[in-house]
């Protein structure tokens, strides 16, 4: 078993992360608008159909004709949306990441800072405790 390394891990936490993001919003947004539209279309041409004493072996199978298109469309439509969502998604994760790393450098950077300061300050009080001490003598 290999060892992945920090920023591997990382990286496959963001493909996740923007895999089920972008699934759930493709799912909500399947339906949309047009889709709606072309079902109430084919509800309308069914009644039609049956109004005008169109037997049912003709309508029955124009009814399945629609529906089946109109799962492909969403179906179809559901795709693209999750294409889509999952490339917003895994670069916005991308960026959140690069963020937050370049966000602890600079908070190890400013510790080394202030723990280089304490060692200067620390330094400083025992060179003038040194000479004080010498003085004294």
């Amino acid at each position: 078993m290999s060892q992945e390394t920090a920023p591997e891990l990382a990286r496959e936490e963001i493909k996740r992360e923007a895999v089920r993001r972008a699934r759930e919003r493709a799912r909500i947004a399947r339906w949309d608008l047009d889709v709606a539209v072309f079902l109430f279309v084919v509800l309308i041409i069914v009644i039609i159909l049956l109004f005008q004493d169109i037997g049912l072996g003709i309508v029955a199978p124009v009814a399945i004709f629609g529906l089946v298109m109109v799962w492909i469309v969403g179906w179809r439509r559901g795709r693209q949306l999750y294409q889509s969502f999952y490339n917003e998604e895994f670069v916005r994760l991308e960026r959140e990441l690069k963020a937050e790393e370049e966000k602890e450098k600079k908070e190890k950077k400013e510790n080394r800072e202030k723990i280089r300061e304490e060692t200067i300050v620390e330094t400083i009080e025992e060179t003038v405790q040194r000479v004080l001490r010498e003085r004294l003598k």
